[in-house]
């Protein structure tokens, strides 16, 4: 990074070693311009004449030292009329610092073991905010929905998997949100230990900032996971709360699969208007076959648009004697997809904790359905291009 580009900074860094892990991974990156070193907390006074003799873009601040002095440092930065952003530095990924530092007024927070990614991208986003390029049109990511017309119906691993498959395909930003607060499992089928959850976001309150995301989200083969709490949760999901947090990753991600509990459940309810597609996932069992009619027919009492769902017909095995055709012709509504019962494979990977591939059948299964979703969505958002209407309305067209 060119000296002309890089964020001009003050360091203040009472824990040596801290600082000099910071160092290392910073040596690699040179995302900032360190102008001073400070080994020890400042006053307020001292603090307000470093920043007019410097007038540095960023402060980097080790909020491990002393979060208290810390918080009281940011308030100060806060306050000068340069708009100065504070990066908290930390040894550990600590959820309750991330979050105190945010309240207070800091725009990221890294930490120990420092990566050099993560921290060329903090640097990234702050230089957006100092230097916006009104130019640039966001893009808005794609929200597929899955829910299951009754629980125990495989819809949590198509979600995982179908969001392992996209990023696979193309190599976008993919983000994977378990919204069954009282029973998610997406954490446990990639084996990610991690104590904060979409809990923390669905709590928080106020804007989000963009490092407060990156220390709750947890990337496992390179999708983003918003996993649900590790403990059942009876917390009312707030239909304003969750609009803005998708809102925010929509500008984020390429891609959003929302993982949730079963159709009948006022979550998912309240989910499904927020994405532009949803899968109501069934079995051939007759219990689902018989549920998902159910499914179907509230739906329509809802009043909600009968394309913005599609039904995927799950562990469909050849010896069931029953075709997708035919459950169409239950249904009264198409079939977007079947997926076969490949119990060994599905074990394999769960007890790995890795996505599905190429080697067996469920894998090219589901790697077919991203390939189908993919191309309805890219065909929506061609047609779109200048006529003002909504992917949304021309797939519903």
């Amino acid at each position: 990074m060119s000296k002309e580009t890089q964020l001009t900074a003050l360091m203040i860094a009472p824990n040596r070693d801290l600082a000099q892990a910071f160092a290392h991974t910073h040596s690699a990156t040179q995302a900032f311009h360190v102008l001073s070193e400070m080994k020890s907390f400042l006053t307020g006074q001292a603090l307000e004449l470093r920043l007019r003799q410097l007038k540095p873009d960023v402060v980097l601040l080790d909020l491990s030292s002393g979060l208290d002095q810390a918080l009281e440092l940011i308030q100060i930065i806060q306050g000068n009329p340069q708009k100065i952003h504070v990066v908290g530095l930390h040894t550990s990924n600590d959820s309750e610092v991330l979050v105190r530092s945010f309240r207070a007024g800091a725009s990221e927070f890294l930490y120990a073991p420092f990566d050099a990614s993560t921290m060329l991208d903090s640097a990234a986003r702050i230089q957006k905010l100092l230097r916006p390029d009104a130019s640039t049109e966001p893009e808005f990511a794609f929200v597929l929905g899955f829910t299951s017309t009754k629980p125990g119906s495989g819809a949590s691993t198509l979600a995982a998997q179908t969001a392992f498959a996209l990023r696979r395909m193309n190599k976008r930003k993919v983000l994977l949100m378990d919204l069954d607060l009282m029973g998610g499992t997406v954490g446990f089928y990639v084996k990610i230990q991690n104590h904060n959850s979409v809990l923390s976001l669905l709590e928080s309150e106020g804007d989000l900032e963009p490092s407060l995301w990156n220390g709750l989200t947890v990337n496992a083969n390179g999708v983003d996971i918003l996993p649900a709490p590790e403990e059942p949760s009876m917390v009312q999901l707030d239909q304003v709360r969750l609009h803005e947090i998708l809102e925010f990753a929509r500008r984020k991600y390429d891609w959003i699969i929302l993982d949730m509990p079963s159709i009948f459940n006022k979550t998912t309810l309240l989910g499904v208007p927020e994405s532009d597609l949803t899968f109501l996932v069934t079995t051939s069992e007759l219990p689902s076959l018989h549920l998902t009619r159910k499914s179907i027919a509230m739906i329509k009492q809802l009043g909600f648009e009968s394309s913005r769902f599609q039904v995927v017909v799950n562990r469909l095995d050849k010896r069931d004697g029953i075709s997708g055709s035919d459950m169409e012709k239950m249904f009264n509504t198409p079939v977007f997809t079947t997926i076969p019962n490949d119990y060994f494979s599905l074990h394999r990977v769960v007890t790995l904790g890795e996505p599905l591939g190429q080697d067996s059948e469920l894998g090219k299964a589901i790697d077919s359905m991203a390939v189908k979703v993919s191309a309805l969505i890219e065909a929506a958002q061609k047609a779109s291009m200048g006529t003002g209407q909504s992917k949304l309305a021309l797939m519903q067209a």
